[in-house]
């Protein structure tokens, strides 16, 4: 069965780090186009990062510099590490292949406070 979960958010201050994880079952992450995205309250859901399956990396211009996208073949895990959080970095975070419109996993809440 594929699956993605998704895991590692959590309450942080602002300027601290998180890792987030999204583990794939059944999927291999280095075949597809792999994206985080997230969906603050009130806030359509946005692209954060990205992954191709060719390595090649890029970022939502408001995390350029702070958040690095990465991934784990072996594991079939792609990472999103969060460094320098600000409060408007707070929404649920998802994880997927960019090109399955209509799945959306359980996701993970970061809750960055000022």
């Amino acid at each position: 069965q594929v699956q993605l979960v998704e895991s590692g958010g959590g309450l942080v201050q602002t300027g601290g780090s998180l890792r987030l994880s999204c583990v794939a079952s059944a999927i291999t992450v280095t075949l597809h186009n792999m994206g985080w995205y997230r969906q603050a309250p009130g806030k359509q859901r946005e692209l954060v990062a990205s992954i191709t399956s060719d390595g090649i990396t890029s970022y939502l211009d408001s995390v350029k510099g702070r958040f690095v996208i990465s991934r784990d073949n072996a594991e079939s895990t792609v990472y999103l590490q969060m460094n320098s959080l600000k409060p408007e970095d707070t929404a649920v975070y998802y994880c997927k292949p960019m090109s399955w419109e209509n799945y959306w996993g359980q996701g993970t809440q970061v809750t960055v406070s000022s």
